[in-house]
């Protein structure tokens, strides 16, 4: 099929939509995750142009039609096999998981990925501290390590672009040997805090943590991957949002966790080096 007959059929059924849907068109623009002005523009008849796969993938999700239906292939509008289903739940073992982080962070190559830990990131961490926590949760600490190198060697690798947002209280409880950290080592933990404050100052920018107060904001551990997924570590296991609307709610969450950051990514480092340890 010609592009612009293509692009004909996919701006009709596009205006259908729009119309079915009861909206205005700044509405209906915000909930497929674009602005009002690039809708008109894929509405006008000015432009052979068709939308990313991204944006194609959340209409065809948020209107509930085929992507066949939407570029004209087919007259069906009936939901195919073809759309990811809203969510999943995977194995987050240790051999499974690390595979499932692999992939995931593949297919998110050249986007941005955003990740709030459950303790002390992955990447950041001696294998002191890898230790001490695999034998903790009872897993293998030779997997845990090959987790970490995997993690830090990925944001080693040019364009990649992660954001991590975590507790300022969980660095001062590492710090003091509270928590789940009673009765390790003090002089463990300072190596881990400088550890993390060479790394943090090696990887920036492409890699900024900021620290906000957990008594403002509150968040479980999960990582968002560009616009392909989020997945909610949930103890041994992933829950992988891939609908469009809930990725982009779990974005607008971390906007939030950075609009209460305390420490910001340019100053963590410093602040993680000045920590005192008792």
């Amino acid at each position: 099929m010609d592009k612009r007959d293509l692009s004909g059929l996919f701006r009709a059924r596009l205006a259908e939509l729009v119309s079915r849907s009861g909206s205005n068109q700044s509405n209906f623009a915000a909930g497929i995750g674009i602005d009002r002005s690039a809708l008109s523009q894929l509405l006008s008849g000015g432009s052979a142009r068709l939308p990313r796969v991204e944006t194609l993938l959340n209409i065809a999700e948020r209107h509930a039609v085929s992507l066949d239906w939407l570029l004209g292939i087919s007259h069906d509008p009936g939901l195919t096999g073809e759309l990811r289903p809203s969510f999943e739940m995977e194995d987050g073992g240790e051999d499974q998981g690390r595979s499932l982080l692999m992939t995931w962070h593949a297919e998110s190559a050249g986007s941005k990925i955003r990740y709030v830990p459950a303790r002390i990131p992955d990447l950041l961490r001696t294998p002191e501290i890898i230790a001490f926590e695999a034998d903790a949760a009872h897993q293998d600490a030779r997997a845990q390590a090959n987790e970490t190198a995997f993690r830090l060697d990925y944001n080693r690798q040019p364009g990649t672009d992660m954001e991590v947002c975590m507790p300022q209280e969980t660095l001062e409880a590492f710090a003091q040997g509270r928590g789940m950290w009673s009765g390790l080592a003090r002089e463990v933990r300072a190596e881990q805090l400088q550890h993390m404050a060479r790394l943090i100052r090696e990887l920036y920018p492409s890699f900024r943590l900021f620290l906000y107060n957990e008594k403002e904001k509150f968040s479980v551990p999960y990582t968002i991957f560009g616009s392909q997924r989020a997945a909610i570590f949930v103890g041994g296991m992933y829950l992988v949002l891939n609908n469009g609307d809930s990725i982009r709610k779990m974005q607008r969450h971390f906007d939030d966790l950075i609009r209460f950051t305390r420490v910001h990514a340019h100053e963590s480092a410093d602040h993680v080096s000045s920590l005192q340890v008792y």
